[in-house]
């Protein structure tokens, strides 16, 4: 009966056919688009506009303090521990309560993200991948994602690094959008990754020329002539 009034639930906030189209791609056919991109560790970000954010305390992810994670992630909270096992870099912000409201990864090794896409991300030397990067919706359109990003090249930098390679899925706009104000360059390659039945995976690989992301990019604004009549 539970599990029959959440569904109701979801459908009256969503909507059947949202509801329907995330059944379908959980339980039939999935395919998502994930378009690998890059930053130079060492270039300042773009002049941004985002707004302010209370004072936060910044720490790294522990094996021994992801329990912080419980109010806003209560399912990450083993995921976070294995990470922090694992020896993967983490870095997450803490409110005055003292829970994660962001946190963003870091690899100076080829990941393989066996918690959700179950695929290998492969990088170069010199370069780490970041992944798992989040905030909770009362943060989102703050510094706090350009401030994340600082934080974590400042700390890959000491480790050697010079570059930053992420992907992001094509059906995720507001990352997307994030990602070019913030100055990403594409690296013309995109990973597919598909899901049948909920429990067959299929990967491959394809790479292109020009742009992917072109059409979430803001026109150029027309410059006045300066030329007299």
């Amino acid at each position: 009966m539970k599990s029959l009034q959440k569904l109701r639930d979801r459908i009256q906030k969503k909507g059947l056919r949202a509801v329907l189209k995330q059944l379908f791609r959980r339980y039939a056919y999935f395919h998502s688009r994930l378009v690998w991109l890059e930053h130079d560790v060492r270039t300042p970000l773009p002049p941004h506009n985002l707004k302010p954010y209370p004072p936060m305390r910044l720490e790294f992810i522990t094996v021994s303090n992801a329990d912080a994670f419980a109010r806003h992630f209560g399912d990450r909270v083993k995921t976070m521990r294995e990470l922090a096992a694992e020896g993967y870099t983490g870095l997450m912000y803490l409110d005055a309560q003292g829970d994660t409201v962001g946190f963003a990864w870091g690899s100076t090794r080829d990941y393989f993200d066996r918690h959700f896409y179950r695929c290998n991300f492969p990088i170069q030397p010199g370069e780490y991948f970041q992944f798992g990067g989040e905030m909770i919706r009362a943060y989102w359109g703050s510094r706090m994602s350009a401030d994340m990003q600082l934080e974590i090249w400042k700390i890959m930098a000491d480790k050697g690094c010079d570059t930053m390679v992420d992907v992001c899925d094509l059906q995720n706009i507001p990352a997307i959008k994030m990602h070019l104000r913030m100055g990403f360059q594409e690296r013309g390659k995109i990973t597919h990754v598909y899901r049948l039945f909920g429990h067959w995976r299929f990967f491959r690989d394809t790479f292109y020329r020009g742009s992917a992301l072109g059409a979430f990019q803001k026109p150029d604004q027309p410059v006045a002539s300066t030329a007299a009549a």
